[in-house]
């Protein structure tokens, strides 16, 4: 796990690897599933603005709500 960033395009104008452009789309195609989320949660689970655990228990239960409300849109990748 850890903090993932895309590798930026050199100042030179010069194309990015294969490789790179591969790594650059995976990581938009697993942020779009959050940034569609995200909306989701506010509008459907407003329970979470009421919740007062630690804030690893909010993370636990904004994951489980996120993966529940992408359930529920047919929003799951492909791949877990």
């Amino acid at each position: 796990m850890g903090i993932h960033t895309p590798i930026k395009q050199l100042s030179d104008h010069q194309i990015l690897s294969p490789d790179n452009r591969t790594y650059n789309r995976l990581l938009r195609a697993l942020r779009c599933l959050g940034e569609r989320g995200f909306p989701l949660l506010k509008d459907l689970w407003r329970t979470l603005q009421r919740v007062t655990p630690s804030p690893g228990g909010i993370g636990d239960i904004a994951r489980a709500a996120l993966d529940l409300t992408h359930f529920e849109h047919n929003h799951l990748p492909a791949i877990r």
